[in-house]
């Protein structure tokens, strides 16, 4: 391979790991996106990036191969560069006074990742005329114009998605509803799929349908980057470097998975004290269910109220080692055994 492609590889492996990582931010934020024009667009736009990760994987395959090294850079920079990018604003995929607040923030967040993807595939396409390699700026050339539609697309929904915030939270007329998002209907379908197959269910198609209701999210990646650049207080533990382990310790229950990640990265390049950090790690975990921790305990009680035993178990035993609210137990413990 000479210096010419080694360098469309290199830029090829990076555009990769870039798509990679957005087909984890468009589920997370597809799960808490109720139906309607705007998550339309994120299905949509959710299937063009599994394609386009395909298709530059299989061009950088074409031209000689992946160096692994290069590679695992690629990914690792691609990663941090979808939360660096948006230094300049909260990248909390699921946070907001409401969810009509949480959808316009990932909208938000949406049309700075798609203006990454554009400069990217912008200099992919430069790149590879200037060396002389007409197919990768042709597949260059494509996806940029599939991520400009996208972005202007988003750009469409901005209004829309903030006159639902402002009746919301300023007329007071709230339109969102946590069983009509992405998430709720992940859980409803398989609670459907559970039930019709429930007298024939096998140990190993539980596991299945647990995994089916598991949205993949990006939180703690989230949250250890921002804890790696972050100050004293921009965690969510308030005068954090006065207090000390044990205050820290009985704080961290009521931390989400962002929050938790977000401090532990913080402590290790820091104090690095070792009970807080075995605190952290026995917190740590997957969430019932994408955007968990964002929610309030009336919402959560509204998609356990779907039926189903093991999510029921799931959020008891999720929700016992973290927030321990009285509602969402009482809530967990009822459909269990009503399932």
């Amino acid at each position: 391979m000479n210096a010419d492609q080694q360098k469309v590889v290199q830029y090829l492996d990076e555009a990769h790991a870039s798509e990679q990582a957005l087909i984890r931010v468009l589920q997370s934020q597809i799960a808490m996106t109720p139906r309607g024009s705007y998550r339309t667009a994120l299905e949509t736009h959710l299937d063009e990036t599994r394609d386009h990760a395909e298709r530059v994987g299989r061009r950088a395959q074409q031209l000689g191969g992946s160096n692994p090294l290069m590679a695992m850079f690629g990914a690792a920079e691609s990663v941090v560069g979808q939360f660096l990018a948006l230094g300049k604003m909260p990248f909390d995929l699921l946070r907001g006074t409401g969810g009509e607040e949480k959808v316009l923030k990932n909208a938000k967040d949406a049309c700075a990742n798609e203006a990454l993807e554009i400069a990217t595939y912008t200099a992919i396409e430069r790149l590879a005329r200037s060396v002389g390699d007409g197919e990768t700026a042709r597949l260059a050339a494509s996806i940029l114009a599939d991520e400009e539609k996208m972005l202007a697309r988003v750009l469409r929904e901005i209004p829309k998605l903030t006159d639902a915030v402002v009746h919301a939270d300023v007329d007071g007329e709230s339109s969102y509803d946590v069983t009509k998002t992405g998430a709720a209907d992940t859980v409803r379908d398989a609670a459907k799929a559970t039930k019709t197959t429930a007298r024939k269910t096998t140990a190993n198609t539980k596991r299945t349908a647990r995994q089916a209701r598991k949205v993949p999210g990006v939180a703690q990646a989230e949250g250890q980057v921002k804890g790696a650049m972050a100050s004293a207080d921009d965690l969510a533990i308030a005068h954090y470097d006065a207090l000390t382990a044990d205050e820290i310790i009985s704080k961290l229950a009521d931390l989400s998975q962002i929050d938790l990640a977000k401090v532990d990265a913080y402590e290790r390049k820091n104090q690095n004290r070792t009970t807080v950090l075995g605190r952290i790690t026995s917190l740590r975990g997957d969430e019932p269910w994408a955007g968990y921790d964002e929610l309030t305990a009336a919402e959560v009680q509204a998609v356990l109220s779907e039926g189903d035993d093991d999510r029921a178990n799931e959020v008891r035993s999720y929700e016992r080692a973290h927030k321990n609210r009285a509602g969402v137990l009482n809530a967990a413990e009822r459909e269990r055994v009503n399932a």
